[in-house]
């Protein structure tokens, strides 16, 4: 059989000083995290959106040849002295709110503790107020500029959380802006239910009967509007127990929805743990873990993402990542943009506390932000690494290794993002301002 002309929309990038694959299916764990998968003088090509050929340039482009290279269906970029990497992927944010805290960043610089601003009706449930009288187009408006930000840093791939309405209508609400954003915006959207982020007022001291009201009524409307592709749960001491994040994870499951926790956060309750009784996909934060809930995950597979922005604002201990690597566990990244606790949608920033905080080689930190953050939303088989049959989503950086990633701290790196085979940003500025 012949083989098929090229079809429209074609990308090949040329001439990378260094092309990082991360190549793999499935999370890198432990040791895994170090091996990227690094081509000198690489090339990639896309057709219609989905990566076909990976390898050296000559080879790529004999390959390209053979299939009946057309100069005006492909857009050819030389990528001379750059590095081109995976798109990166955030799993785990909160960016649909409105309302904004600094007074509470003000007051805990002043030595005020996030759990106790909490339990006075501030922190989350301040947001919530504020969510709740916003509508739709407030929400869009406000959530756009950041997902704007996050695409400058390279991220192609975003997590987005509810859990600023704590009630049927304003859940619902953030839900629909997640779905309306992503089919405005290049940056794709993987949707989560946090409806328990936080006990509602009209709830107070009725904690059981809360979590009984969101797998009776909002977690079945839903599933079944499919609107959330996971279910979360803040579990945490004053906020809800093991007993009731393992009840309202196990109706979410029962419904078809993947499973996720904030877990062992500001304590050490034993999050780690029931994400791995549970396999959830993954359990994030993970700041006070025990060895024991570690070494869980691990065993069942549980993606570890960790939010070191977070620990650098509430000026917590940082996650042992080491510990977690070295017992064999896939570490993720992610920002954790909010307007609470980590109000930052800086990549650069992520990637330097990584490195110097959380002791991750600059190959550990790629893994990190591509393949296995993918792996935390359970996108492993789709993106996060650069092989054939995977959505075409790239970054060329302004420098030729991934190793200037954490050593030019702080600072963006990223010349062009590439989702789904289009050019989407090029010298920081915007291709196209809509995406269809």
């Amino acid at each position: 059989m012949q083989n098929a002309p090229l079809s429209p929309r074609n990308l090949l990038i040329v001439h990378a000083a260094e092309l990082v694959t991360v190549s793999g299916r499935h999370a890198k764990r432990g040791s895994e995290m170090a091996e990227i998968g690094i081509i000198e003088d690489g090339a990639v090509f896309a057709a219609n959106g989905t990566i076909r050929f990976v390898g050296k340039t000559p080879d790529v482009w004999d390959r390209v040849k053979a299939e009946g290279f057309n100069p005006a269906d492909t857009l050819v970029l030389d990528a001379t002295g750059r590095c081109v990497l995976p798109g990166f992927v955030d799993p785990h944010t909160h960016l649909v709110f409105a309302g904004y805290r600094a007074d509470e960043f003000a007051a805990r610089l002043a030595g005020a503790k996030y759990l106790d601003i909490l339990a006075a009706g501030g922190g989350i449930l301040s947001t919530v107020k504020a969510t709740r009288a916003a509508d739709r187009q407030l929400l869009i408006r406000e959530t756009l500029p950041r997902l704007d930000t996050l695409l400058s840093f390279g991220v192609t791939t975003v997590e987005i959380k509810s859990g600023y309405g704590l009630d049927v209508e304003t859940e619902l609400r953030q839900l629909d802006v997640c779905a309306a954003l992503s089919r405005r915006h290049p940056v794709r959207i993987v949707p989560t239910f946090l409806g328990a982020h936080a006990l509602p007022p009209e709830w107070r001291a009725r904690g059981d009967a809360y979590i009984d009201f969101l797998c009776e009524n909002l977690l079945p409307e839903i599933a079944d509007r499919g609107l959330a592709q996971f279910c979360d749960v803040f579990c945490e001491t004053g906020v809800f127990s093991i007993e009731q994040s393992r009840k309202l994870l196990c109706r979410a499951a029962a419904l078809g929805m993947g499973v996720k926790l904030h877990a062992d956060e500001m304590t050490p309750l034993g999050g780690a743990a029931l994400a791995a009784e549970l396999k959830a996909v993954s359990a994030d934060h993970l700041l006070h873990a025990s060895d024991e809930g570690i070494a869980a995950m691990a065993e069942a597979g549980v993606v570890a993402v960790l939010l070191p922005i977070t620990a650098f604002g509430l000026r917590e201990p940082y996650a042992r990542a080491r510990a977690m690597i070295d017992a064999g566990c896939a570490v993720a990244l992610a920002t954790d943009c909010n307007p609470g606790s980590a109000f930052s949608e800086s990549i650069p920033l992520l990637i330097a506390l990584a490195a110097v905080h959380l002791d991750l080689t600059p190959a550990e930190i790629v893994s990190a932000l591509t393949l296995n953050a993918a792996a935390a939303l359970g996108m492993a088989e789709e993106i996060g690494s650069l092989d054939p049959g995977k959505q075409a989503d790239m970054i060329i950086l302004q420098h030729p290794s991934h190793g200037f990633l954490p050593y030019h701290l702080g600072v963006n790196t990223v010349d062009t993002v590439i989702r789904s085979g289009r050019l989407v940003l090029k010298g920081q500025t915007p291709v196209s301002s809509t995406w269809t």
